[in-house]
């Protein structure tokens, strides 16, 4: 997982996505609606994604 910060760290872990890989595919907006989910966060895992040619949905 990127460095996104402890309270989107928890917000991704409770709902399940405990590596970056998990996140392929997932729907922004989904993502958007975990508190502690941040446009920053967001912007952190879609460039970490771009970095292995991949992305959100």
């Amino acid at each position: 997982m990127p460095k996104i910060g402890t309270p989107a760290t928890r917000a991704l872990n409770a709902a399940g996505y405990t590596a970056l890989r998990q996140l392929v595919g997932a729907p922004r907006a989904e993502l958007a609606r975990l508190h502690g989910i941040g446009p920053k966060a967001l912007d952190i895992i879609e460039a970490a994604l771009e970095q292995h040619n991949l992305g959100l949905r």
